[in-house]
């Protein structure tokens, strides 16, 4: 969970350091779990946040370059073997996600992950049908971008 999260939230260049920052903010604070639900919403809380606040801290300028660099790694792949086109290609999911709001990046991350509405609506406080519809929207921004990004490349 923890490493969907680091993935979901930081270039392949940044994710140790995130990680680490998620780490420490999770021993942080499981002291203070009181033991009143499960463990796993919990961490995912904690580490939710600490990856919200380390992204915060990243200047604005990193968004261009990232969005540069996804426009030429298709390009600059040509004919790549399939393993490698499949490493493009999840990057290049990531990218996207990494652009979605922090809301709907989350939402993604756990839908991915195959947590259930319920659970989902118990880490962010939202109703199950909440989140079925914020998932629903932000899985047509994913799919809009990545399919604006397929038609600039032909």
């Amino acid at each position: 969970m923890l490493h969907h999260v680091v993935q979901g939230f930081a270039d392949p260049s940044d994710q140790d350091d995130l990680r680490q920052d998620v780490l420490l903010a999770v021993g942080r604070a499981v002291p203070a779990f009181r033991g009143q639900s499960q463990l796993s919403p919990f961490v995912y809380r904690v580490a939710h946040n600490a990856a919200l606040t380390w992204r915060r801290t990243r200047l604005n300028y990193q968004q261009r370059v990232d969005r540069y660099e996804a426009l030429s790694a298709p390009l600059k792949s040509g004919a790549s073997s399939p393993p490698e086109r499949q490493r493009e290609s999840l990057a290049l999911l990531y990218h996207h996600i990494r652009a979605l709001p922090p809301l709907d990046r989350s939402l993604i991350l756990l839908h991915l992950d195959g947590v259930s509405y319920g659970e989902i609506a118990g880490i962010h406080g939202l109703s199950e049908s909440n989140v079925g519809v914020r998932l629903n929207r932000a899985k047509k921004k994913l799919t809009d971008s990545m399919k604006a990004l397929s038609d600039e490349l032909r």
